[in-house]
């Protein structure tokens, strides 16, 4: 197969979230033992790093990725979605995984896995362990796929687990409490394996205590941690909380990376260009101003607002679409009334109509028109844009993806 058509194939032969949502959601971690088994646990052969948490996982463990890169350390980086390349969930030193290898391992043990009917993500992480071990990297920063105790990436016993915030997001999956979104996020929290948390809440902190006590480690909160100011490079407000979560991370890590100062100042400051990051506060167009973010729900977009506040600009226009298992109406009754909306929609199934978004939204008094695709509504924006106005394109990873 060529690597085209490798993709297709995982694509399309695997239960892929982006496209089937909860279908794809397979509870229990029986494929993962067994793909585990079958590779000879590549998983023990590298230090890891655990990121889970509702917001933030992303920039999180790409900006711990570029310190260890800094410091001189071979660090591999999974993450997910990726936004314009598969390759982008595997990374190592920001490298992405080759496509020979991509294909040589589907072809290889398909005959093994195809029996197991694995989702996707399953699949994925299987690879991107096998990866690293044969790469014989130094550490893995691991980002859950999806809530924690059940997610196939928790099979790893890393020298430090994160958890960035909680709040609502994958509700028919995790539960529609943050006791119990909380909980589903507090599964990576093991054994003597000390656990930073980003952000609290009244309803979460609890939960985390418990956990921690019943497991015999220590907790470190974030938010009431001594940090230094340090040059971040990546731009959205919501990234000084990330930057707390980071820097109490990294305080930790020293003990077991040999990590400096410098190392710190240098990799925080050069994390897009080391790791690949994209689509977090991203600037596309100098003028009009035009801005991408992957922000897709309630936690995400309560930063993005007060942020587009902040801006200066004649008309503000937003090109929007969104995935039908977010909480559609709690992003809406966020977004600014004065903005002038192009509603639109990505090319995966679980994406929301333009008409159903555009009717939800007139019952928050946002006015604006449809477009079939994120490539015409983009291009109606900046049609339409005097230089004056300032362009915002999200609501969705996959409408960043399609802007990108």
């Amino acid at each position: 197969m060529t690597y085209n058509e490798t993709i297709e194939y995982l694509f399309n032969s695997t239960p892929l979230f982006q496209n089937v949502g909860k279908a794809a959601y397979k509870e229990g971690l029986a494929n993962t033992l067994a793909l585990d088994e079958y590779f000879g646990h590549p998983h023990t052969a590298f230090k890891t790093i655990h990121v889970a948490g509702t917001n933030g996982k992303g920039s999180t463990s790409h900006s711990l990725a570029s310190v260890l890169q800094t410091a001189g350390y071979k660090v591999g980086l999974f993450t997910s979605p990726h936004l314009k390349d598969f390759r982008e969930r595997i990374r190592i030193n920001g490298e992405m995984i080759s496509e020979e290898y991509v294909v040589d391992f589907v072809e290889k043990h398909r005959s093994f896995f195809e029996p197991l009917y694995p989702s996707f993500f399953e699949l994925t992480t299987a690879m991107a362990f096998k990866y690293f071990a044969d790469e014989k990297i130094d550490v893995a920063v691991i980002e859950v796929g999806l809530g924690g105790r059940l997610d196939c990436t928790n099979i790893i016993t890393p020298v430090v687990s994160i958890i960035t915030n909680i709040s609502f997001d994958h509700v028919n999956l995790l539960g529609n409490t943050l006791e119990k979104i909380a909980g589903e996020k507090a599964g990576i929290i093991k054994h003597g394996i000390p656990v930073v948390i980003g952000e609290t809440t009244p309803e979460t902190r609890p939960v985390f205590e418990k956990k921690a006590k019943e497991v015999g480690t220590h907790l470190f909160f974030a938010e009431e941690a001594d940090t230094q100011d340090v040059l971040f490079e990546l731009g959205g407000n919501y990234q000084k909380k990330n930057l707390r979560t980071i820097l109490c991370a990294l305080n930790i890590l020293k003990s077991e990376f040999n990590i400096s100062e410098e190392n710190i100042r240098k990799g925080l400051s050069t994390v897009c260009e080391r790791t690949g990051l994209m689509g977090r506060w991203q600037t596309l167009n100098e003028c009009p101003k035009t801005i991408c973010d992957v922000g897709h729900n309630v936690g995400g977009f309560e930063y993005i607002v007060k942020q587009l506040a902040q801006q200066n600009y004649k008309t503000l226009r937003i090109v929007i679409g969104m995935v039908n298992d977010k909480d559609i109406h709690g992003v809406l009754t966020l977004l600014p009334k004065e903005a002038k909306y192009y509603f639109t929609r990505a090319k995966v199934a679980r994406a929301l109509m333009p008409e159903e978004l555009q009717n939800a939204a007139l019952e928050y008094g946002l006015h604006g028109n449809c477009y079939p695709s994120v490539t015409e509504a983009f291009k109606a924006a900046r049609e339409e844009a005097s230089s004056e106005d300032f362009i915002f394109i999200g609501g969705s990873c996959f409408v960043v993806a399609e802007a990108l």
